[in-house]
């Protein structure tokens, strides 16, 4: 039996703390993203806690029916607690790296680890196609788990929204970015 995942990051959001909201242009883009996904047979949205994450579905939710499952394994990975100036760098060195870790922070490992697991309980589940709604950093390590050569340079090519399709068919997993960008 095939089944579908829609890995779907964010729409623009106002920032990066957990209750930001999103923008206007973000809300506008929510409704994009309804209406790109209009044609699916959505039977199951599991979000990220993060409000931006939530209010990305909405719209979705509305006109699917299906109710907006949260789960705390999609919450953005956290590089480290402390404020890094050159968090950038830092980041970079995560995808070449997959064990290396800051101050409070988790290793790109562990990150990978929480939303591939999301992934494979979707998988064992009935449902044939399915939102997943995240983050630009932990959806890049999915991405990463199922194409090695996903890197730092294509994590800064991800857009706001983006999304990819995760298709899985006699045990083989094919994964390709669907989303194109629309003039907001």
């Amino acid at each position: 039996m095939q089944k579908k995942i829609y890995i779907v990051r964010h729409c623009a959001a106002q920032g990066q703390p957990s209750e930001s909201p999103l923008t206007e242009q973000g809300l506008i883009q929510a409704k994009q993203l309804g209406d790109f996904l209009i044609h699916a047979k959505i039977e199951r949205i599991i979000s990220s806690p993060f409000l931006r994450a939530i209010q990305s579905v909405e719209p979705v939710s509305k006109r699917t029916t299906c109710h907006i499952e949260i789960d705390e394994r999609l919450s953005e990975r956290i590089l480290s607690k402390l404020d890094l100036s050159d968090w950038y760098e830092k980041l970079r060195a995560t995808f070449d790296d997959m064990e290396l870790t800051f101050e409070g922070g988790e290793s790109s490992q562990e990150a990978m680890n929480r939303i591939v697991n999301v992934v494979e309980e979707v998988l064992e589940s009935g449902a044939k196609e399915t939102v997943i709604v995240s983050h630009g950093n932990i959806i890049s390590l999915l991405l990463k788990h199922y194409n090695p050569d996903f890197n730092f340079e294509c994590w800064k090519k991800l857009s706001n929204p983006d999304v990819f399709l995760l298709t899985y068919e006699e045990s083989e997993v094919h994964l390709n970015r669907v989303w194109i960008e629309k003039d907001v």
